[in-house]
């Protein structure tokens, strides 16, 4: 199974965001049908926001592992 096969949920942020990075270098070459365009964008779309809410979990993570036991945001 390739990784655009898989879902979204069952990737891992590494495999998420190489994929993005390939539909945007696809994306960028200009030479695909429009048909597949819509559905690379589509699919980076999802990626984007799977990244996006794994960052999130990961900087919350952090933010919690204070070493004095508060919770301070990073800068």
């Amino acid at each position: 199974m390739s990784t655009e096969d898989k879902n979204t949920d069952q990737l891992t942020f590494e495999q998420a965001f190489a994929e993005l990075e390939d539909i945007v270098n696809r994306l960028e070459s200009g030479d695909l049908p429009l048909e597949e365009s819509v559905d690379l964008y589509e699919r980076g779309q999802k990626l984007a926001h799977l990244c996006g809410a794994m960052l999130d979990s990961a900087e919350l993570r952090v933010q919690q592992l204070a070493a004095d036991g508060t919770v301070e945001p990073l800068d």
